[in-house]
């Protein structure tokens, strides 16, 4: 299970920094549109791609690689590895237990 769920956030992560870096784009060169000031635009874009850009980096350098471990490490990834999917339980690709 551990590991679809590690595959399942690699790839939700990697489709939130692309839309995080799309939408940053398109706000930033055009904010009035949106009905917001250029330094808000430019403020939230770094914000979103930052986020994105953080948790793909914690999942792949934090908890991926003590993921399996013995002990307290093991433990501890695999509760991280939980927190960071519970926001995507809904999600129609989200790899339930079957047992």
């Amino acid at each position: 299970m551990t590991d679809a769920l590690a595959a399942f956030l690699r790839a939700r992560f990697a489709e939130e920094l692309e839309k995080a870096r799309f939408a940053s784009g398109t706000v930033t060169q055009d904010p009035e549109r949106f009905g917001v000031a250029p330094e808000e635009a430019a403020r939230h874009a770094r914000f979103s791609v930052a986020t994105a850009e953080v948790h793909l980096a914690l999942l792949e350098e934090t908890v991926i690689p003590r993921l399996g471990a013995e002990g307290a490490a093991g433990q501890t990834a695999e509760y991280q590895l939980r927190l960071l999917a519970a926001p995507y339980v809904e999600h129609n690709d989200y790899p339930h237990d079957q047992g």
